[in-house]
C-alpha cells in the first residue's frame, strides 16, 4: 500500500491569491516505490477500508 498526495492550487475566493491544496489517496500496488516518485493512478472497486485506487504505473523515479 502506498499513500499518494496530489497537490493542486487554487484561488482563493477573495484575496485572488494562490493557496495550496492537498489530499492525499490510498494506492495498492506490488512493485516498490520511493518517497518523491510520480505515479499514475486508476479508479478501482474498493480493496479495503481505505483502498479506492491502484497504482496503473511510474511515471517518474
Amino acid at each position: 500500500m502506498v499513500v499518494v498526495e496530489v497537490v493542486r492550487f487554487v484561488a482563493h475566493p477573495m484575496y485572488h491569491k494562490r493557496v495550496r491544496r492537498t489530499k492525499k489517496y490510498h494506492a495498492h500496488t506490488e512493485n516498490p516505490l520511493n518517497l518523491g516518485d510520480k505515479v499514475r493512478l486508476v479508479e478501482t472497486a474498493p480493496i479495503s477500508r481505505t483502498k479506492r485506487f491502484t497504482v496503473k504505473e511510474v511515471m517518474k523515479k
